[in-house]
């Protein structure tokens, strides 16, 4: 990952913090043909291990040696960024088009699981990361036995043993604090979705290590 020294996210609570924010990475790994295969899926990361799973019937999993290197590429908010928005283009007109997102990209080595207690714990663990804040949290016991077994028998998992993590935010951390507001003003005015979560992701650390 390019990660000019302002874009750079080494703070490693931040970086698990993005990445639970979002809940999801793409598992990336290179075929037997030597084109890449990737597939997105939902993930928990504790520790230095990330588990997941995927449908049986993705033959993705198959390519998936025994300590297979793999790589988990997480994405954040993203949003294009027009140079209308900068302070400092009423001033020189100097400025160009640029976008704006942050992700984080986490390194390891892959396992594949068939076992179903495995995977029960594992869809447990997934399920309580997103139900537990719920008034009425759902849980995989919820279900009748017997449908939960055919649902594990639909499925593998995949265990990743992280060996580098990397975080990037790329937030206009280069601009003049003008331009910055600029940006952030014009972001909250958008249509797409994201850009309101770039603006959030800017202004909660605006000013902070600014570029040279």
């Amino acid at each position: 990952m390019y990660r000019p020294r302002f874009n750079a996210v080494d703070d490693a609570l931040e970086v698990r913090a993005m990445v639970a924010a979002v809940g999801a990475a793409e598992l990336i790994t290179v075929g037997g043909d030597g084109y890449p295969r990737a597939t997105l899926l939902p993930i928990l990361w504790e520790e230095d291990v990330v588990i997941a799973h995927m449908a049986r019937a993705n033959r993705h999993w198959r390519e998936i040696g025994e300590n297979a290197p793999v790589l988990l590429v997480c994405g954040g908010p993203q949003a294009y960024i027009s140079p209308s928005w900068y302070a400092s283009k009423a001033e020189h007109g100097k400025v160009v088009p640029t976008w704006n997102y942050s992700t984080v990209h986490l390194k390891g080595r892959a396992s594949v699981h068939e076992d179903s207690e495995w995977l029960r714990g594992a869809v447990t663990a997934l399920t309580e990361r997103h139900e537990h804040w719920r008034t009425h949290p759902w849980a995989v016991t919820d279900a009748p036995g017997e449908f939960v077994e055919s649902q594990l028998r639909a499925i593998v998992g995949v265990e990743i043993h992280l060996e580098s993590v990397e975080g990037k935010a790329k937030l206009s951390q280069n601009r003049s604090e003008a331009d910055q507001l600029g940006v952030v003003a014009g972001l909250r005015g958008e249509r797409p979705s994201g850009a309101s979560d770039v603006a959030d992701a800017m202004a909660a650390g605006l000013g902070d290590n600014p570029g040279d």
